[in-house]
């Protein structure tokens, strides 16, 4: 099968494509990432035939009065910019980061079936939950319920704009103003961080998480045995800021060692017992007692999967959803607004009680996912006329 993955240059979105493109290799089929300009050179370091495509970042979007808009325009200037290329492809199938919604378009224009990819959660808006991104359970009992229900109804406006903006580029492209949707949506999260609703689509698959490391290099802890705590900062642009500083101060009188996982410079002091700088996480989280990190979804998991519990620094975004998802869980805690003092209780909090790493090893199960290249398969013969 020839498959064409289009995702944003973001990371937390172009790692999981990244990682679908080299499933799709181990499988015999013949992937084509279209990602922003970072990432060719490392697709390519990893066997993946890779190409740019513009305008695919969401930082591109930062700054506009009216998001929604800007994002459906993004998305009809990228469909008219990749009908060319993915026709010169001729792809059985394109799977579309769940943000590339131009991807979509491009190859409905193509009459290609194609596959959305959600590295998190499914977000889509239920009848029966809080809306997305309030970090709210499910309500119980008539009270909350009626809560839901007054939620949804403040987000339905915003809902059917989008709908709206959605359905004029749609026009403006030469397609109808609602699609039939994608063939399958692969769910890219761990079970334990879904929310069970009866209204889930029949098309969408929990998958597991797609983790792929970006750097190859192997970071060092400092020496010693004392817990190990792994800082990450957000890679968003929605993420909270200066929280790797604020962490090393926190830890400072804790007696632990820490790394702080990131490409930016190093603070300008380190001290003895801490290091900073770019290298695999999967590494060093075997060896951590703690995460501290912003919440977006592909640090957590990876953290999870390796049983690790998490101090958790939302910013914006859906990074507060995920923060109250893993907290409910038990895996993890809420540092909302993050001071020094609430930090070093935080950390000093999850170090003191193993039920935090106990309930991490649950989350990281597996049980009951979809190998996403099995529904791919169907999914393109599907379009192809087959029987499914």
């Amino acid at each position: 099968m020839r498959v064409a993955v289009v995702s944003g240059g973001d990371p937390g979105h172009v790692v999981p494509a990244i990682a679908l493109c080299l499933r799709f290799l181990e499988a015999g089929d013949t992937p084509v990432l279209l990602t922003g300009d970072r990432w060719v050179s490392a697709a390519a370091r990893e066997g993946i035939t890779a190409s740019r495509v513009n305008g695919l970042t969401l930082a591109d979007l930062r700054g506009c009065e009216d998001l929604g808009s800007a994002l459906h325009s993004q998305a009809a200037a990228l469909a008219s910019a990749l009908v060319p290329q993915l026709a010169a492809l001729s792809p059985d199938l394109v799977v579309c980061d769940v943000l590339a919604l131009g991807a979509s378009m491009a190859a409905e224009l193509l009459g290609v079936p194609w596959a959305q990819l959600s590295p998190h959660p499914l977000y889509e808006p239920s009848r029966w939950l809080p809306p997305m991104g309030s970090g709210l359970a499910p309500g119980t009992g008539v009270r909350g319920k009626l809560r839901d229900a007054v939620l949804r109804a403040l987000t339905a406006r915003s809902i059917r704009q989008g709908d709206r903006q959605r359905a004029l580029v749609r026009r403006q492209i030469g397609l109808s103003p609602r699609g039939s949707g994608p063939a399958v949506r692969l769910i890219a999260t761990l079970p334990a961080l879904e929310v069970p609703r009866p209204d889930w689509p029949a098309n969408a698959h929990v998958v597991g998480p797609l983790l792929w490391e970006a750097s190859e290099e192997l970071m060092t802890p400092p020496p010693g045995d004392a817990p190990l705590v792994v800082i990450a900062p957000s890679t968003a642009w929605t993420g909270a800021t200066g929280m790797a500083s604020q962490t090393l101060e926190a830890l400072r009188d804790l007696g632990v060692r820490a790394v702080v996982s990131t490409f930016a410079p190093p603070p300008d002091e380190l001290p003895s017992w801490a290091r900073s700088g770019p290298g695999r996480q999967d590494e060093l989280l075997r060896e951590s007692s703690v995460l501290v990190c912003g919440g977006g979804h592909g640090m957590l998991v990876k953290a999870l999967r390796a049983g690790v519990p998490v101090v958790v620094v939302p910013g914006g975004g859906d990074q507060w959803e995920m923060a109250n998802r893993v907290a409910r869980q038990g895996s993890g805690v809420i540092v909302r607004p993050s001071t020094v003092d609430s930090l070093r209780a935080a950390v000093a909090q999850v170090l003191g009680d193993p039920r935090f790493a106990a309930a991490a090893a649950l989350a990281a199960s597996l049980d009951g996912v979809r190998d996403p290249v099995e529904l791919c398969r169907a999914a393109a013969l599907c379009g192809s006329g087959g029987s499914c």
